[in-house]
């Protein structure tokens, strides 16, 4: 198979699709303002192609900031694309579509990629979707779209989530996570006073949440929402850590980016050598795939902020083009099989 990039800082999507030619599927990345707009006008162009969109930024070498972007699959994948709505509500009143693209598509853990855009409420998404894929073992990656509208075949969804069953005839496909952070010390929390619906901590081992991070850390309050750069939480998953982030102060509690619980045992995070970690991550990829066709990434927005802020994103871009054809988007959460994470990245390779 072959990747297809193409971009438009201007937001004009005809130039964003020069040269592009029997796409098999279509990812569109366009701007809160021209969204409907550029999904229609995709729709006329390529009628009948697969497709799934949503609002964000994406890149190859360079990133498209507000105007739109387009990656494309062709030559030899096989796709179905479709979308699950009311995903605040009840996401698997619509898990037959999944099923019967599941049964056409005919993937294996192999071969086979599951990419997602969603508007929100991602962990309940994930668990639906990865109801079906496990049955099989197959992978996912995606991540959230700004601005809670999606797109698939056209249309603009808001309250659902897009989606692509991807396989590929010629080779292997293989997801991957990147974490670029490290446990701080020996900083171990018990949450509780948690408002789960709206992802607040309100305290951790007794103590007030804001406090305790604060006293750590030896920072202001104002300094609290970009310090997470750095000093994200992180929740134990068997031997992973999903990272948590922290979204805004409210009074002396944290409001995060993802949900915490009652009784979760969090840990605390700090920043490693993410240079070295994306060469590890580089090196890993090539040793497992001696021929890459392509790697479809997504960053996280806390990542991106962070690369930009020590004037990374530039090197990060160049350093993953020597993977091969690399493209991706910055998402507002990423997704990784049943899992809901903050400032990773994720991403798919296939042979």
């Amino acid at each position: 198979m072959r990747q297809f990039f193409g971009m438009s800082q201007q937001g004009e999507l005809k130039e964003a699709v020069r040269g592009l030619s029997r796409p098999e599927l279509i990812m569109l990345f366009s701007n809160a303002e021209k969204f409907e707009t550029h999904v229609a006008e995709l729709e006329s162009l390529f009628p009948e192609v697969p497709s799934i969109g949503c609002i964000g930024m994406s890149y190859d070498t360079k990133v498209v900031e507000k105007g739109v972007g387009v990656i494309a699959f062709y030559d030899g994948v096989s796709v179905a694309a479709n979308v699950l709505e009311q995903v605040s509500v009840m996401p698997v009143k619509y898990i037959d579509r999944l099923e019967k693209d599941m049964k056409y598509i005919n993937g294996s853990q192999n071969d086979t990629i599951c990419i997602d855009f969603c508007s929100g409420n991602d962990a309940c998404v994930l668990t639906t979707i990865y109801s079906v894929l496990k049955h099989r073992n197959i992978s996912l990656v995606g991540g959230t779209g700004d601005a809670g509208r999606i797109s698939a075949n056209g249309k603009v969804y808001e309250d659902a989530v897009a989606y692509a069953l991807v396989k590929n005839k010629n080779g292997r496909v293989k997801a991957y996570k990147e974490n670029i952070y490290h446990q701080m010390k020996n900083y171990r929390f018990i949450a509780s006073k948690t408002d789960k619906a709206n992802y607040v901590i309100g305290a951790l081992n007794g103590q007030p949440a804001r406090q305790v991070y604060q006293d750590i850390l030896h920072i202001s309050e104002q300094d609290i929402t970009t310090q997470t750069f750095k000093n994200p939480f992180g929740k134990l998953n068997g031997d992973d850590v999903c990272i948590i982030s922290i979204k805004e102060v409210k009074g002396d509690a944290l409001t995060c980016f993802r949900q915490v619980n009652d009784s979760d045992v969090l840990i605390l995070l700090e920043l490693g050598d993410y240079r070295a970690i994306v060469r590890n991550t580089i090196r890993q990829i090539q040793q497992d795939f001696p021929q890459v066709s392509a790697v479809f990434s997504v960053n996280c927005l806390f990542r991106y902020l962070l690369f930009n802020q020590n004037h990374y994103m530039q090197e990060y871009l160049e350093d993953m083009s020597l993977l091969g054809s690399h493209a991706g988007f910055v998402g507002y959460g990423e997704h990784y099989n049943n899992r809901f994470v903050n400032q990773s990245m994720t991403c798919v390779v296939f042979e």
